[in-house]
């Protein structure tokens, strides 16, 4: 299976996704996928893919929690354009920046 690039719901390019690992664009794995839902190594929720290439936050679900995982080693950072902004939905907030995932 190859990887999707994906961007923030406010247009952000913030990495791909690979199966169900999300990949930021500088090669960093911060993600995993369980469903359409995206949680962060240490398993707090991290938000959601909406549609096949958008990726926003639910501040309803911030308090959900999965099992944890290791994240693979970096790999080499490849980039996309920026994309336009969508209008945010109510009770939602955009998905974290790539360089905020430490």
């Amino acid at each position: 299976m190859g990887w999707l690039w994906l961007w923030t719901w406010g247009g952000t390019s913030f990495g791909y996704r690979e199966g169900d690992d999300l990949w930021t664009h500088d090669g960093r794995h911060v993600g995993r996928f369980t469903g359409q839902e995206v949680y962060a190594p240490n398993g707090v929720y991290l938000g959601e893919l909406i549609g096949t290439d958008r990726l926003i936050t639910c501040q309803v679900k911030r308090g959900r929690r999965q099992a944890g995982f290791t994240p693979f080693a970096p790999r080499t950072a490849c980039t996309a354009p920026g994309a336009l902004g969508y209008a945010m939905y109510a009770g939602h907030e955009d998905f974290p920046a790539p360089e905020s995932l430490r």
